[in-house]
């Protein structure tokens, strides 16, 4: 067959032709290219077509069908149903009139398939029903429970609440909570700010559909107050959660309680949540991610107040399931009437699968010379109507996956057509003549050979040999002659005749250049001559004898090629695969010649085979291999390469010795982390480059060790007064080098010689906060932060000198007045607090403010930094406002500055300027309006403002005006836009609304 790489043949003589042989597309049965997968369609998009996606490959092309839940689909009678190719289309898609089980049927002359099983479903959100929810009503300090009752829908859905109808979403935080599996909303202790309306707000994540319920109104009471009661988990996760390799699993937890519990997660056996665990310990949600064997057990949630506590647990159990994967697969057979076949297929699963076989898409009976035993199938005595498409399926509760073949049963009488007895063969007296006779024929034919009416037997000098080829050796001229070739099955009889043509004095072919042996790299490209000397018809072949497979390489017709022919081979971007031995063969109708090279090719080295890892330490582990292919050229070095969670892709290593020579299969790997996975691999290397790298090892834990590596980024500063607060880097998993890993906390007054320590026993934490009421503000201390983890302690970091906390500031701002900007905006300013009344820095000030008669426990804030003045906006107005003023520090705030009031102006009128006329002259335009007047509440108008714009340009220009007309110079061949609006104290009134100029001419 041809080889897929470049191959030339150069032909230089003075006349002569060359034929090529071509592979000819042959006719087979359908096989898959694509078939469909499971899938979710959105049906929120404004295309409403889905395909479902499917193609084979088959000569002739196959023809498709589709069946959805075993029910065949009529394209003809369901309008929604189409075919573009072997696709399937779903025009206008409901989302229970056309999810279900998808499989594609291909069919052509030499038979059926079916594709895989393709799950198919809609992600789709409904609305909530506008039905009004009954209110609820709950006293003060009890917990409440709101239910979401989504409506029907398909897909990932996220759920929120709105209160109040306000923007945004509530916040979730230690008293509140919304479940991602109910959508219902937890408040564990109501408080009378949380009467209102709530609505639930459930989004598609595929479809990004939201749809909101009805409001559910929210009284609390106030005729009586719960009085406290020990926590009530109202939210868990299941008791048994199986999970797989590599998911992420999400538990829920929350309590209900007065006072507001808190949430806290452990392992029932004692061990320490992996670092890579996220716990959001407002919300009580615990987060596992890449799931491992190691992660599995019991999980405890702990919720606590000074009521007492609760336990919820749940056992996490590691699911080991292996996709489906095929290890041997049955392969297409061409095969005589009357003889056996046996195929078989085996596929890799947990669980283990089981196996069916469909003949033409339908299961295949156990019956007659059919005999099916798991994977393995036998059919003996074969019959034209075992013909056909097979297909092993290999299942488990988890899938399947689909194999084919085809089975093409030959049977025919002996056909020469193809192959017929030459026409002619010329010999030279006293040499040797071989006539083949090889028809098509299935069975096999038995042959005769005939000469004239005569029947040939074997004698001296003439044999007819098994395969049907007549030889007759030292040839006279009596030989001369036609001769028959007879085949004969039980299916019919045919014969060819050829004629042996004998000659005298004919001169012997022979290769004047041959081709020589030689050695390249890969990439290069050369040329192997084959140069001969004849007066005859030539045929001159190419072949390769490699290490697996002989292939003829080119075939090549040559006629009255005289005076030094030639039929040189290119070879182009020699690669390993292309070393062998290469043969030149010359025939002719009387002799053939040949001659041969070989040609060796040199490449980077092959894989290192059986690699092996003993004696695995803390840093260390021992590596030893077995050596791959050189490719000719002697390995110089090995390198070798690990890859762990914390790594990006693989990483070269260091190694005893530094270098590892070509000659020494094993290494000691060192620098080593202790307690991390590693996985590694070794690389060979030669003079000519880089080599292939070996099959990975299976993942192996170091043993664990002391912590080596200490915090960094000690430092601190800041809090409340009366505390230390320190903080730091926490050390990553890849260098916490066991289980059980914490810090040790160490701090003494600057001065002192005796360390106080504290122990955190959690390798997350990043601060500590030592609270001692008697610590002066602004105290030096010397602070350093160590590790431990099961084996011992490790290092300590370098010691840092971190102040306490400061006082809180002692006075409040001075001079303090304000003014009231407009209707909805006042302006304070204030004088900065003495130096000597904060021991510290001051950070920044605090605006309070909140409408007389209101509550003043709840003001409204404006924090400001570097400045003594601020803008309050979005107030009411006409409104008294009391205000007051006080400064921050990192210790916190001082005293607030006395409340004072302040009333904002009158608000704006609410009616725009009306009545607006306008004319073009001149490149002006003339505007007219009638006044507006202001009602008793609101702020007299003192003029009015004129916006324009060019129509295409966000950019506007103002002008104002205490009249109620106006002219505008404006450029020509333009459109404008213009609003007017009334001025007043209290700021800007109603806008006209935009007025639309048409363009002007030049």
């Amino acid at each position: 067959k041809l080889l897929n790489w470049a191959l030339f043949l150069a032909c230089s003589f003075k006349s002569c032709f060359g034929v090529f042989f071509l592979i000819h597309n042959t006719r087979h049965g359908p096989v898959f290219t694509q078939e469909p997968s499971d899938s979710i369609f959105p049906l929120s998009t404004e295309d409403k077509r889905v395909f479902i996606n499917c193609r084979a490959k088959g000569n002739p092309p196959p023809h498709y069908r589709w069946t959805v839940d075993g029910r065949e689909i009529s394209t003809e009678s369901d309008p929604n149903y189409s075919l573009a190719e072997g696709n399937l289309l779903i025009k206008n898609p409901h989302v229970v009139n056309h999810r279900g089980v998808y499989q594609c049927i291909a069919t052509n002359t030499f038979g059926t398939i079916v594709s895989r099983q393709a799950k198919v479903q809609f992600a789709f959100l409904e609305n909530f029903s506008r039905k009004s929810r009954s209110i609820v009503s709950v006293r003060e300090g009890q917990a409440v429970v709101l239910l979401c009752g989504p409506p029907l829908h398909y897909g990932e859905i996220k759920y929120s609440w709105v209160f109040n109808g306000r923007r945004g979403f509530l916040q979730q935080d230690a008293r509140r909570f919304i479940s991602q599996r109910t959508g219902n909303l937890y408040i564990a202790k109501v408080e009378a700010l949380d009467a209102g309306n709530y609505t639930c707000a459930v989004r598609n994540m595929m479809t990004n559909a939201t749809v909101f319920s009805s409001p559910t109104p929210v009284v609390v009471r106030g005729d009586a107050v719960m009085g406290e009661y020990e926590p009530k988990i109202e939210v868990q996760f299941p008791d048994t959660l199986r999970v797989s390799k590599g998911s992420s699993v999400t538990l829920e937890c929350f309590a209900l309680g007065n006072p507001v519990p808190s949430i806290s997660w452990r392992r029932a056996d004692g061990n320490p949540l992996p670092g890579k665990i996220k716990i959001n310990h407002s919300t009580g949600v615990l987060e596992i991610p890449y799931f491992r064997p190691e992660d599995a057990g019991v999980y405890e949630c702990v919720a606590e107040n000074s009521r007492g506590l609760n336990v919820a647990r749940g056992q996490l159990l590691f699911q080991n399931v292996e996709h489906l994967q095929w290890v041997h697969t049955p392969k297409d057979a061409d095969i005589a009437i009357g003889a056996s076949l046996q195929w078989e297929c085996k596929a890799m699963g947990n669980p283990r699968p089981a196996y069916k076989w469909l003949k033409n898409g339908q299961i295949l009976p156990k019956e007659g010379e059919i005999y099916v035993e798991a994977g393995k199938l036998s059919i003996t005595r074969i019959s034209l109507s075992d013909s056909g498409m097979y297909q092993c399926v290999a299942h488990n509760e988890h899938g399947s996956v689909y194999a084919s073949a085809e089975l093409k049963v030959v049977a025919s009488p002996p056909d020469f057509t193809l192959r017929p007895v030459k026409k002619s063969t010329v010999v030279q007296r006293g040499g040797e003549a071989v006539l083949e006779c090889r028809p098509y024929a299935s069975p096999r034919a038995v042959t005769s050979w005939w000469r004239g009416g005569e029947l040939l037997k074997d004698t001296e000098r003439q044999t007819v040999m098994d395969d049907g080829t007549l030889r007759i050796t030292n040839i006279s001229k009596f030989d001369g002659g036609r001769y028959t070739c007879v085949a004969r099955n039980h299916f019919g009889t045919s014969s060819s005749t050829g004629t042996l043509v004998v000659k005298d004095d004919v001169d012997p072919t022979r290769i004047t250049v041959p081709p020589l042996s030689l050695d390249v790299t890969t990439g290069q490209s050369l040329v192997l001559p084959c140069g001969f000397k004849n007066n005859l018809i030539v045929l001159l072949t190419w072949s390769l004898i490699g290490f697996l497979q002989t292939s003829v390489l080119w075939v090549f017709i040559m006629s009255e090629c005289i005076d030094g022919t030639s039929g040189d081979l290119m070879v182009r971007n020699i690669q390993l695969k292309h070393s062998g031995k290469y043969v030149c063969m010359v025939h002719t109708e009387v002799d053939t010649v040949s001659a041969a090279a070989a040609l060796r090719v040199t490449g980077p080295p092959g894989p290192p085979e059986a690699l092996a890892v003993t004696d695995i330490s803390d840093t260390t582990v021992q590596l030893s291999w077995g050596s791959g292919p050189d490719n000719h050229s002697p390995v110089t070095m090995y390198m070798v390469q690990a890859k762990t969670p914390f790594s990006i892709g693989w990483q070269t290593v260091a190694t005893v010795p530094d270098s590892v020579p070509g000659q020494m299969m094993h290494a000691t790997v060192r620098d080593l982390s202790p307690w991390v996975d590693y996985e590694f691999r070794v690389v060979a290397i030669n003079s000519i480059g880089v080599g292939e790298p070996s099959t990975h090892t299976k993942q192996i834990r170091t043993k664990a060790a002391v912590p080596k590596v200490a915090p960094v980024g000690v430092s601190g500063g800041g809090g409340a007064r009366g505390e230390l607060v320190i903080t730091w880097e926490p050390v990553s998993e890849e260098h916490q080098s066991g289980e059980d890993f914490g810090y040790i906390v160490a701090f003494r007054p600057a001065g002192s010689s005796t360390w106080i320590q504290t122990v955190l026993a959690s390798p997350d934490a990043s601060r500590y906060i030592y609270k001692d009421d008697s610590i002066e503000p602004l105290t030096l201390f010397e602070v350093k932060v160590g590790v431990y983890n099961s084996i011992g302690e490790g290092q300590f970091s370098r010691m840092v000198r971190v102040f306490s906390a400061e006082e809180e500031p002692s006075e409040a701002p001075l001079s303090i007045w304000a003014r009231a900007v407009s209707a909805s905006e006042i302006e304070v300013h204030w004088k900065p607090i003495p130096s000597g009344s904060s021991r510290g820095k001051i950070l920044s000030y605090e605006v309070l403010f909140w409408e007389e008669g209101s509550r003043p426990s709840e003001p409204r804030r404006v924090r400001i930094i570097s400045a003594t003045t601020a803008l309050l906006s979005g107030l009411k107005g006409n409104t008294i406002y009391l205000i007051s003023v006080r400064a921050e520090n990192s210790a916190g705030f001082g005293p607030g500055s006395p409340a004072f009031n302040i009333t904002t102006k009158k608000p704006p009128p609410n009616r725009p300027p009306s009545n607006i006329e306008w004319k073009l002259t001149n490149s002006k335009i003339f505007l007219n309006w009638e006044h507006v007047k202001a009602m008793e509440n609101e702020s007299e108008v003192t003029g009015y403002k004129v916006v324009y714009r060019q129509a295409w340009n966000s950019m506007t220009s103002v002008l104002e005006t205490n009249k109620t007309s106006m002219a505008l110079q404006i450029p020509s061949g333009e459109n404008y836009l213009i609003e007017i609006k009334a001025l007043t104290e209290g700021g800007d009134g109603s806008s006209s609304g935009p007025i639309r100029i048409p363009k002007m001419s030049s």
